[in-house]
């Protein structure tokens, strides 16, 4: 875990911040086509952080063809993969030696906690490209079992330009998530940042280009959904997207691409995962610190949170309690402080979007909000999962505790939902855990514990929750790959059959 300056020193580094303002392509700052800016604004309190290109159709041409030359001049995709690796790993040094300024940059635009910045985003991002570039070197191609005349290659080959398309909660860690492999792989990008949240990704393309990373292959297109967003989707020469965001958002992509050239698309999109409390569940207080961090970290602006607590009936009580203990710990205030646990909503239409869900169900603690940006951590009990707060994705700080009488009963409510990204289950029988982990439509499930999983393990979901392919581990290199066969004959019959 890094090591955390004290509050002024964090306000010190905010104050002296030269913020970047434009869009970064072909290896430098560029302002849009236009002449177009947007205002970014701190939300914690409103304040105006700075101006911003707003880059739209015309940029986003201008940014595919300078991807597209470095991708066939070969400048990357057909660097030797260790010197690729080199570069990467520059990168990581560079982002750790300004750690500081990366995570006070994330908090001021996001109105995450430092904590979270400094102590998870940002030694995670670092850690995602390292992983990254250090198995670039490290994966084979194979030779398929094909007949003493032939030799059958399977290879890897880069697929192109791709287009990342961010989501707003993890800016830095989810930009890390898809240029790790997509760069690792060989592949141009253009990213666009979610509009609210694009400076830390700016900064990062500077770095980069620092690092080694030639001009042409990392572009970063801050504007709108529909300036931006859309002209990538759509894209002739754009080969393939992976996309982070809303489900309703990621579905649009596959317009796109069934409108355009059929473009590959992997979607992440939502989540309203369950935990699931048995009356077995060993250690109550230690199973409500999971289920506070599941709920509550990163204000609830997590696909991942943690959003339905099915509990056993005779442990309700008990672990309810023990959720409370533990939930005044998560205070709010001033994302810069380092003792802040809960910081600000991303912006005030989110914020208002999460508040029209407060007053809902029987409220066990918190259900107030707090000058415009803050809400406090809730739980409130409902009576079943056909209710509004066990339906829709709220992405805040909001708990919904629905109470059961044995596993099937909660395994049925679990799965009933249009999403399967993640899900949990407490229960001290190895048995129940394991059948209980297999009957769980979602992609991650964590026995006795709230998590993702690593770096090493695929992250993505089933149903509406997402498909096409997996961020982290090997197989995310998957989708930025092309896998090509190589079929050699070595017979000397030249009569042989040919296909």
């Amino acid at each position: 875990m890094a090591d955390l300056l004290t509050h002024a020193e964090y306000k010190s580094i905010a104050d002296n911040l030269t913020l970047p303002n434009a869009g970064f392509v072909d290896g430098g700052y560029r302002p849009a086509a236009t002449g177009a800016t947007f205002t970014t604004t701190n939300p914690a309190n409103g304040d105006v952080l700075t101006e911003i290109a707003a880059y739209g159709s015309e940029d986003v041409d201008f940014a595919v063809t300078k991807a597209r030359e470095a991708f066939d001049d070969g400048r990357w995709s057909k660097m030797h993969p260790s010197e690729r690796k080199d570069v990467l790993i520059r990168l990581c040094k560079l982002m750790t030696r300004n750690q500081n300024e990366l995570a006070v940059i994330e908090s001021l635009d996001s109105g995450k906690t430092i904590y979270d910045c400094a102590t998870v985003d940002i030694p995670e991002s670092i850690h995602c490209i390292k992983w990254h570039a250090e198995a670039i070197d490290k994966i084979y191609d194979q030779v398929s079992p094909a007949s003493d005349d032939h030799i059958a290659m399977v290879i890897r080959e880069p697929i192109g330009v791709v287009g990342l398309v961010l989501p707003w909660n993890f800016p830095l860690l989810m930009l890390a998530w898809k240029i790790g492999p997509a760069l690792a792989a060989g592949c141009s990008v253009v990213v666009k940042p979610a509009e609210e949240t694009s400076l830390s990704a700016l900064r990062l393309a500077e770095l980069a280009s620092e690092a080694g990373i030639p001009a042409g292959v990392l572009n970063i297109l801050p504007g709108g959904g529909a300036e931006v967003g859309e002209p990538i989707g759509r894209h002739m020469d754009i080969d393939m997207v992976s996309f982070t965001g809303s489900t309703a958002t990621g579905k649009r992509f596959l317009t796109y691409a069934a409108e355009s050239n059929a473009k590959e698309v992997v979607l992440e999109m939502g989540g309203k995962n369950p935990a699931i409390v048995m009356d077995d569940a060993e250690n109550l207080d230690r199973v409500a610190q999971h289920i506070v961090n599941g709920a509550y970290w990163n204000m609830g602006e997590n696909c991942s949170a943690i959003s339905r607590l099915i509990v056993h009936k005779d442990v309700k009580a008990e672990l309810c309690e023990r959720i409370t203990h533990h939930a005044q710990q998560w205070n709010i205030g001033d994302p810069l402080n380092p003792e802040t646990r809960m910081g600000a909503l991303v912006s005030k239409a989110h914020f208002d979007k999460v508040c029209s869900y407060l007053g809902e169900g029987e409220v066990i603690f918190g259900g107030t909000s707090h000058d415009g940006a803050f809400v406090e951590a809730t739980m409130v009990e409902i009576s079943g999962n056909d209710q509004r707060l066990a339906r829709e994705e709220i992405f805040g700080p909001i708990l919904s505790v629905i109470e059961i009488s044995g596993l099937d009963e909660a395994i049925s409510i679990a799965n009933d939902t249009d999403y399967g990204l993640c899900a949990s289950i407490f229960t001290a029988n190895s048995k129940r855990a394991i059948r209980g982990a297999r009957q769980l439509r979602a992609g991650t499930v964590t026995v006795n514990s709230f998590g993702e999983g690593d770096i090493s393990t695929p992250f993505g979901g089933y149903k509406q929750s997402g498909f096409g392919g997996r961020d982290n581990s090997i197989h995310a290199h998957d989708q930025y790959t092309q896998l090509k066969t190589i079929w050699i004959n070595l017979s000397d019959d030249d009569d042989e059959a040919v296909d």
